[in-house]
Parts: C-alpha cells; structure tokens; sequence
C-alpha cells in the first residue's frame, strides 16, 4: 500500500480522498490548520499552506499528494516543498485553459498548474467545472420558498463533491494519469430554474423561483463575496449559459465505468441542509 498527503481534508472534497484513500488501506496524512478537526484515523499534521516549511513536513515520505489551493496568494514555495518529497501529485483545479511559457495567468489555478508543470513531479489535474454544493447559498431563501437570483435559464453541469474525490483517488492510486487534465462534470445540465424545483422536490417544500435583475445581483453579491470583478465573470458567465449551456463531459463515467451522480442525489444526500 502506498502513503499519501491530503491537503484540504476537512473541506468538502478533501474529507472523502481521505476517508476513500483510507478504507483502501493507504497510509493518509492530512495537513490541518486544527488537528481537532481532522477525520477520524488519519494521521494530522498541523500546518498550513502558506507556510511551506509545514507542508514540507508533512509531505515527507509520502508517495503522493491531493492538493487543493483555497484561494491563497500562490507560492511556489508550496510546490517546491512537495516536490522535494513527493512523486505524484493530483491537484484539483477548475476548467482553464492552459498556458504558454510567458503567457500571464488569468486565475490562480492556472498559475499553480504551471507551477506544478515546471517542478518535475508527476501531476494530474481534475478540473471541476463548478461544485453543486455551491447551491447551497440558496439555503435560507429555499426555506423561505423563492429563490431570488439572476439568470433562471442558465443552464450548468454542477458535479457532486464525492465524484470529484472519486477522480482524484482513481488518479492517485491507479497507473496511467501522468500528464493528464481531466475535466470533470455532472452528467447533465440543468438551468437554475430546475435545480431549485428539484431541491424543493426532495425537501418536500414548494419553492418558487424569482429572476433577481443582474444589475440588483451584482450589488448583492459583491457586498456579499467581497470581489467586484469576481461577481462580473460569474454573472457574465451565467448569462453566457442561457444560451450555450455549460458543456457536459463524461469523464467521470469513462474513468470510474460508472455515471456521474446526478443533482438530485447531490440534493438527496444534502436535503438536510437545505431544511
């Protein structure tokens, strides 16, 4: 068997690469800011991605690494200090493009991808497309029964959190994904409109759907995330999905041989949450 890094193992996706890596009978170490905090049976070591020096302890002697890079200011030092311990690395990504030697960085994610390209390790990246867990936003408003938010008709390919750690074991315990970028989808795409009935569906609540004017979403939700330019690509991309919906990959399927879940089990499985 072999040993692995989580990084991000209290998060979303982290939390099941390390549970799945360690129901297989893998040895699992997992970076925590809060060792408190850490899955049960796994080995945690305190530390942080924006210091180096812990990661660099932590990776040490492991065969390979899950990396999720949370939005931090990038460092290479961060993947200096897996490579030095490390062979492989799978790091969770988003849907990019990649980058010609000199070409400027559009996101973070691009600028770890070449990091990462550069360093000698073995790499993989799983590209996720969007998260279906970032519905649950919508939480308060589904148990107020409307959801008010801009662009009903845009059509995404939200993907279930535990198929993106299904990838992402499959890459780091099967041969054959050295070099790879996966990008990793839901098996449909459904419009806003229909994942709110959906989730009133499961919860068993009837829950109306009121398009919120772009202009008026875009002063909520800067007030809310903080980023002007980051609510102006999300609503410019929303709108772009109204009339060429976000594409639909079957990755997951063809590296799993099984479906990817679909939203409703993604409701399903969080129906508690939206109650």
């Amino acid at each position: 068997m072999s040993s692995y890094l989580v990084t991000g193992a209290t998060g979303r996706v982290g939390r099941h690469v390390a549970a799945s890596l360690a129901e297989a009978g893998h040895a699992v170490r997992a970076l925590v800011r809060d060792t408190a905090g850490a899955p049960a049976g796994i080995d945690a070591v305190k530390g942080d991605l924006s210091s180096p020096e812990t990661l660099e302890r932590a990776a040490r002697g492991v065969d390979a690494v899950y990396l999720m890079w949370p939005g931090l200011p990038v460092d290479s030092r961060a993947v200096d200090a897996i490579a030095r311990s490390a062979r492989h690395v799978v790091y969770l990504s988003t849907d990019v493009a990649d980058l010609a030697d000199g070409e400027p960085a559009a996101s973070f994610h691009q600028e770890i991808e070449r990091l990462i390209r550069r360093s000698g390790l073995a790499w993989t990246f799983v590209r996720a497309i969007d998260f279906a867990a970032n519905t649950l936003a919508w939480a308060d408003q589904i148990r107020r029964g409307v959801v008010r938010w801009p662009y009903g008709d845009a059509a995404r390919s939200l993907i279930h959190e535990r198929d993106i750690a299904d990838v992402a074991v499959h890459a780091l315990t099967t041969p054959g994904h050295d070099g790879a970028a996966y990008v990793v989808t839901g098996p449909e795409s459904l419009t806003h409109r229909e994942q709110v009935r959906i989730i009133g569906e499961v919860v068993g609540r009837e829950v109306r759907w009121e398009d919120l004017p772009p202009e008026i979403a875009r002063e909520q939700l800067t007030a809310a995330w903080g980023d002007a330019a980051f609510v102006q690509a999300r609503l410019k991309a929303w709108q772009g999905f109204v009339d060429e919906p976000e594409r639909v990959t079957d990755t997951v399927e063809r590296l799993l041989g099984r479906p990817a879940r679909t939203f409703r089990q993604w409701a399903e499985d969080h129906a508690s949450d939206f109650r």
